[in-house]
């Protein structure tokens, strides 16, 4: 996603979800993980981003969506 950088991808996502929006992790590869950022009202994918950043792992921690 543009302007989300491996330095702040969990601060997106905890902004995403303090604005009733969900996440959901797409997939986990070499390059990182890929999760996608949706609309609260009907699921709809407005962006994605694949991070390896370990802290956004950890954040994540086996999670596979914002509402885990």
């Amino acid at each position: 996603m543009v302007g989300v950088h491996d330095d702040d991808a969990v601060a997106a996502l905890r902004r995403w979800e303090a604005f009733g929006a969900v996440w959901r992790v797409l997939g986990r590869g070499p390059d990182g993980v890929t999760v996608a950022m949706c609309r609260c009202d009907d699921g709809e994918e407005m962006a994605r981003f694949t991070s390896a950043d370990p802290g956004l792992e950890e954040f994540l921690a086996g999670r596979t969506s914002s509402a885990d």
